[in-house]
């Protein structure tokens, strides 16, 4: 024991010794105001070079990569020391050659369900001119075709969003938001610096609506059901439209590039065991060549012997088997359906699988690009719980078009009830089918019209409009993905955050967003506000189950049996979660309002026992999020910093505390 101890203090020495002498390692970027470990940030414009020193002839060390994001450590004149770690500077680069990124917040483009690209402006005050228009949705059109005959000539737009295509899922982009204006009610006006962060070249839409060459286009399509008793009819009928899906296929040539997988869900099995699972993979995606082996599976299939103990199921953990158990990657193009009669069961509820709130199961399936349908069959039988369940699906299923993918089925007469949920599920998978065939055959599907539809539609007509939106959005996705789409390089511009051709169709409703913000936190960052929200965690449940209401009083004794000093906590009673540093301060100047961050004692005090679950819900499943998100390792981003906990990832605003 004392060599190794002798060893330590030998390797302290040297560590020590080593930054001593190189004064560059030992320095940390500079802070923003009022701030100890959000740092000063700047993206680098192109032609901007790296220099040994801020004096003039200093020695040149590299050319930088457009849209490198780099710490400041330091300022002299004209000159800024930069670096991409936060461990030490590099070098030197010259003022004028970059721009200031006051917060780490960036736009991410929104699914193309319907809406028009994205215009980048010139000026904000262009911008505003555009929404004061007579007719904003002319003028956008006007702008949109100028981009597409000459988009140098197309001012006041000096770049869009592509046209044909979206930005590929594995190019990853930055819109740092260096400004927002809020003149408008529900529309944003947001100043971005740069695109598509260290690329060359030109966007890649495709010119002339000329389709890619490569047209192996593949759709997975999932049917998630529900088995428990009184289920029989709508399993029946799923084996029948497989069956018929399977039939139509055969005859078309591209019947390989579409294949169906089964799972099904019950519920608890801890707290009912004859239910015999929670949720079960029944069979992976297979394709016409295939079909038996799916058919022989779903022949397995029955209806539960036992009833549940609740009148809600486990229809998330059918969710969350779906997505997380069958073989997505195979298919540019991810459906579900999910099939039930019953709510899901709370986050809060002790036999839920996942834990998961409506909003953070979506955001899981959207990092996954798996558009989910929910076919809710309504009987007499579960009228009482109508509304709970319409109101958690619509929430799991909304999409970017502000409409949920929920399709209400009248099963108040079973027969009627499995017939009409046969049609409409015919409807999703045909249409999805010839989505299929046209990108194969190199059509170019229609601009949905349908966004924004307010007339109340049947069950299929629900399904087609689903179906078409859902379709257009993978098809522009499956050619960005083809012709690896970057996103176009803007050096500074004015976007709007919503549809602008859509806003005077909104009629006092929130517009289509075209965009939404996302932070982005670094490997440390993240890893530090997990276990914050551990920490808060540990302490509201404590305090939850054993009737407390002193809920500061639990974190400093939660700090003391995680092992961290309670003294670091001086708690004010009369400030919020966020004054007290209990949470990062990288969220402290976002331009949203969170209950858990800004939630003071006396909030906790008048929590209803309802209130107080949703909080703790709300808390597990930002853990479950977080644990993903440091396991994605495709989407985090190093930007040449050779330190991983520099690296970094974009995180929604809704996923935040």
């Amino acid at each position: 024991m004392l060599g190794w101890r002798m060893l330590g203090v030998i390797v302290w020495l040297f560590v020590g010794l080593f930054v001593w002498a190189n004064p560059l390692l030992a320095k940390s970027p500079l802070p923003l105001p009022g701030k100890s470990s959000v740092y000063q940030r700047v993206v680098s414009h192109p032609g901007a070079v790296l220099y040994a020193g801020p004096e003039a002839g200093a020695q040149k060390l590299v050319s930088l990569r457009t849209f490198t994001v780099l710490y400041i450590y330091g300022r002299s004149g004209d000159k800024i020391e930069v670096g991409v770690n936060t461990t030490g500077a590099d070098g030197w680069i010259d003022a004028n050659l970059v721009t200031e990124w006051p917060q780490a917040i960036t736009m991410l483009f929104t699914d193309r369900m319907g809406r028009d690209p994205v215009l980048f402006f010139k000026t904000h005050d262009d911008l505003v001119k555009t929404c004061q228009a007579e007719s904003v949705s002319a003028l956008v059109s006007k702008y949109l075709a100028r981009m597409r005959v000459n988009p140098a000539q197309a001012d006041p737009v000096v770049a869009t969003e592509p046209l044909d295509t979206a930005v590929a899922q594995k190019n990853f982009y930055l819109l740092p938001v260096l400004s927002i204006d809020s003149q408008f009610q529900d529309l944003k006006l947001v100043e971005v610096a740069s695109l598509d962060p260290g690329t060359s070249g030109e966007q890649g839409s495709s010119p002339n609506n000329t389709p890619p060459n490569d047209r192996d286009l593949r759709i997975g399509f999932a049917f998630v059901i529900d088995t428990t008793i009184s289920m029989g009819p709508y399993i029946q009928q799923t084996t029948a439209l497989i069956r018929n899906l399977y039939n139509a296929l055969e005859k078309s040539k591209y019947a390989d590039n579409m294949a169906f997988a089964v799972v099904a869900f019950r519920s608890s099995v801890r707290k009912t065991p004859g239910l015999e699972y929670t949720a079960k993979v029944i069979c992976d995606f297979t394709t016409v060549k295939d079909r038996k082996r799916l058919e022989d599976a779903l022949k397995t299939v029955e209806e539960a012997k036992v009833s549940s103990h609740d009148i809600n199921e486990d229809s998330f953990a059918g969710v969350l088997e779906a997505a997380e158990k069958l073989s997505w990657d195979k298919f540019g193009s991810r459906v579900m359906l999910m099939v039930t009669d019953a709510g899901p069961l709370r986050a809060d509820d002790p036999e839920a699988k996942t834990k998961l709130t409506p909003d953070v199961l979506k955001n899981l399936l959207k990092e996954k690009r798996i558009y989910v349908t929910c076919a809710h069959v309504r009987t007499k039988k579960n009228s009482t719980n109508t509304a709970y369940a319409a109101k958690n699906y619509q929430r799991l299923t909304l999409q970017d078009d502000k409409q949920a993918s929920y399709i209400a089925i009248d099963a108040t007469n079973a027969k009627t009830g499995a017939e009409s949920f046969q049609k409409t599920a015919k409807v999703l998978a045909n249409s999805y089918e010839r989505l299929l065939t046209a990108t194969a055959t190199g059509q170019f599907l229609k601009k949905p019209s349908s966004i924004g539809q307010k007339k109340r539609l049947s069950p299929e007509e629900e399904a087609r409009r689903i179906a078409e939106t859902t379709g257009y959005a993978m098809q522009l996705q499956f050619y960005g993905d083809q012709q690896k789409t970057r996103a176009p390089k803007v050096v500074r511009a004015w976007i709007a955050d919503a549809d602008l051709a859509r806003l005077e169709s909104a009629q006092g409703e929130a517009p289509v967003l075209a965009c939404e913000p996302a932070v982005l936190l670094t490997k440390a960052q993240l890893s530090k506000l997990y276990e914050q929200i551990k920490l808060l965690l540990e302490a509201s449940e404590e305090a939850f189950l054993n009737g407390k209401t002193d809920l500061f009083a639990q974190i400093k004794s939660a700090a003391g049996m995680m092992s961290r000093d309670p003294k670091q906590f001086s708690l004010n009673p009369e400030q919020n979660l966020l004054e007290n540093n209990l949470l990062d301060e990288v969220i402290a100047d976002l331009p949203y309002k969170s209950q858990i961050a800004t939630m003071t004692q006396q909030d906790w005090e008048n929590m209803s026992t309802g209130a107080r679950q949703r909080f703790i819900s709300r808390l597990k499943s930002l853990l479950e999020r977080y644990d993903a998100y440091d396991r994605d390792a495709a989407n985090w981003e190093r930007f040449g910093t050779s330190n991983p906990n520099d690296s970094v990832y974009r995180v929604p605003l809704s996923m935040l505390p």
